[in-house]
């Protein structure tokens, strides 16, 4: 498995094409060897055969072999038409950008990275953008060509004065990335790098909105995700009603101001004493235990929420007092 690792890509797949473009690097990479191996070994053989001394009789004189030329060629022909093809659909992927795919500016100068948001948030040699949303970077320069390169990413683009390039990616893994200038841009070249900070969607919304989650308590950073995830709009911090209506009906879940450590009674005439993994299983199977008089009517937000988004959550309903 070392072995195989050092032969192959060694870098993280850190977007959705890295994988299609490693397949495509790693076909032609063996490809080239098992020929290079063939040949090499085609040569060392007719080269030990027919070497000085070996053979009485005179070498004989091949004029050639059309068939064998011809089958040679056709084949060789369909691998590298086949590649050829391959690498033009990666290409067009690249350069077709999703509908909807969140669009942030781009301008590169000697030696920084400068990042404008839709809002109007900047970011300087560090790019804050959404895991498992399409993002499409709008790029030009102030002064000379630069080379925007995430090596991570498997994607480069040339950033040129005086006109726009882009490029798109999509990030599916939380994590760190490193850019770097891949052109030479003068003196200060090689000091020309950054990152891409791959976050969860609600965290950059918070970063994009001028909240730091690194700077925030769990309680805090719960109480911005129970608004942002419109919680409020059917559970109330205040006494609770059960309402009919449906889903768009004001305050039709329970409350939840004081719940914690409390006794839960469900339409299954069982009941439980509120602790965190109750709390915790009403966000992510919040059918599995319906409170008494109220409906089915709640979402599940497993796989929507992140583990610590989560965990926020439950801080916050903890701290909820009546």
């Amino acid at each position: 498995m070392l072995l195989w690792t050092a032969l192959t890509f060694p870098l993280p797949q850190a977007s959705t094409m890295a994988p299609k473009t490693d397949l495509l690097y790693n076909f032609i990479y063996w490809f080239s060897v098992v020929s290079l191996a063939l040949t090499t070994a085609a040569m060392l053989w007719f080269a030990w055969k027919y070497r000085e001394g070996h053979n009485k009789n005179p070498i004989p004189v091949i004029e050639g072999h059309p068939a064998f030329e011809w089958t040679v060629s056709i084949i060789l022909s369909f691998f590298f038409v086949a590649i050829f093809i391959w690498g033009l659909i990666g290409f067009n992927e690249i350069y077709d950008t999703p509908q909807g795919a969140y669009e942030i500016n781009v301008i590169g100068q000697q030696w920084m990275w400068t990042f404008q948001y839709a809002n109007g948030q900047t970011s300087t040699n560090t790019l804050y953008v959404p895991r498992g949303r399409p993002i499409k970077l709008i790029m030009t320069s102030k002064d000379v060509i630069h080379d925007l390169f995430v090596p991570n990413f498997r994607l480069k683009q040339d950033v040129v004065p005086g006109m726009y390039t882009t490029l798109w990616f999509e990030a599916p893994q939380t994590g760190e990335n490193q850019i770097f200038c891949a052109q030479y841009c003068g003196t200060s070249h090689s000091n020309m790098i950054g990152k891409v900070v791959v976050m969860e969607p609600d965290d950059f919304n918070m970063w994009l909105n001028g909240i730091d989650p690194g700077k925030m308590k769990p309680i805090e950073l719960g109480k911005h995700l129970f608004t942002q995830r419109n919680c409020i709009a059917c559970h109330t911090t205040g006494t609770a009603v059960p309402r009919s209506g449906g889903v768009h009906a004001s305050h039709s879940g329970p409350a939840l101001n004081g719940v914690f450590g409390k006794s839960v009674k469900f339409t299954d005439g069982t009941s439980l004493t509120a602790d965190e993994n109750y709390i915790r299983e009403s966000i992510v199977n919040p059918a599995g235990k319906i409170v008494e008089g109220f409906s089915p009517i709640m979402p599940t937000y497993k796989g929507l929420l992140s583990e610590e988004e989560i965990n926020y959550l439950v801080a916050y309903i903890k701290s909820l007092k009546e």
